[in-house]
């Protein structure tokens, strides 16, 4: 069966997939520096290894967040012309600001001040607490290999190798040719921005409309017994999916945000199932 991620963000669904016996893998995210992260350590993960291992330092984390900020449209524009480009540096900085940066905002492109009139930003401490060791404080253990970086992205490499990674608008890879080339029966995961709360990626003003059109594509195409979508959301409010899809309830961390919203938001968080998602305890054995 295929698999397709059209808000792909931190990949955290793709990875925690076995890596044996699926089709073609295909997750979009409209964010270039994001694609390009993904691209790069696909491409060169030696190189974005050696651009992430950086210690916190506070001067560096807003220098990079500028930078990253103000390339993001020339390096989303390359990306989207040329299937073969990546910035392997800008990748590493990324991945490295985004371990010592304390909860959402990271390369949102706004903030409350700016450098050069144009570009607005967010400055703010680095994490300090005891985890706060860059890139190096989440990383997994890999076994005999060690739990450097450059282990980390070696063992990324092979796991991406197969995996089509696209930069654009999420409705471009939800489409029936993409969805037959992966094969069926054809797994969506649609996690677009939320319309309320904070999100760990900011897509702006056009975040509620993004939730809503996906929500719209994923009840006109639910019917569908090849397709087993899974739609996230917050239950609750006036929006709530069709009755004979499954609703899955599950609790977050609530990061960093310590308010009552955050607090509330986190145990907010819903799973709907579309019909022709499978039962797993009813059906073991079967794709």
């Amino acid at each position: 069966p295929g698999y397709i991620e059209p808000f792909a963000g931190s990949l955290a669904v793709l990875l925690g997939r076995p890596s044996l016996g699926h089709g073609p893998e295909t997750v979009n995210d409209a964010d270039g520096l994001l694609s390009n992260f993904w691209r790069a350590v696909r491409a060169d993960p030696d190189a974005v290894a050696a651009a992430a291992d950086w210690p916190v330092n506070e001067v560096d984390l807003s220098a990079r967040h500028l930078r990253l900020v103000s390339q993001r449209a020339a390096l989303t524009e390359r990306m989207q012309v040329d299937p073969e480009f990546c910035d392997a540096k800008l990748a590493g900085w990324w991945g490295w600001g985004a371990c010592a940066w304390i909860g959402s905002g990271w390369c949102s492109g706004e903030g409350p001040w700016t450098s050069d009139g144009e570009r607005w930003i967010n400055r703010q401490l680095p994490h300090l607490g005891d985890e706060g060791r860059g890139i190096n404080r989440q990383l997994p253990h890999l076994g005999d290999e060690g739990r450097g970086i450059e282990a980390w992205m070696q063992a990324l490499a092979p796991r991406l190798r197969r995996v089509r990674v696209a930069c654009g608008d999420w409705s471009r890879v939800v489409t029936y040719s993409v969805q037959r080339a992966g094969g069926f029966p054809c797994g969506i995961l649609l996690d677009p921005p939320y319309p309320e709360g904070a999100m760990a990626y900011s897509a702006g003003d056009a975040g509620a409309g993004v939730w809503h059109a996906a929500r719209r594509w994923a009840i006109d195409n639910g019917g569908n017994r090849d397709l087993r979508v899974v739609f996230c959301g917050y239950e609750g409010g006036d929006v709530e999916m069709p009755g004979d899809w499954r609703r899955v309830s599950w609790s977050q961390r609530k990061g960093y945000a310590n308010t009552e919203e955050a607090e509330a938001n986190a145990h907010r968080e819903v799973l709907w199932l579309s019909p022709g998602c499978l039962d797993v305890e009813a059906t073991t054995g079967r794709q």
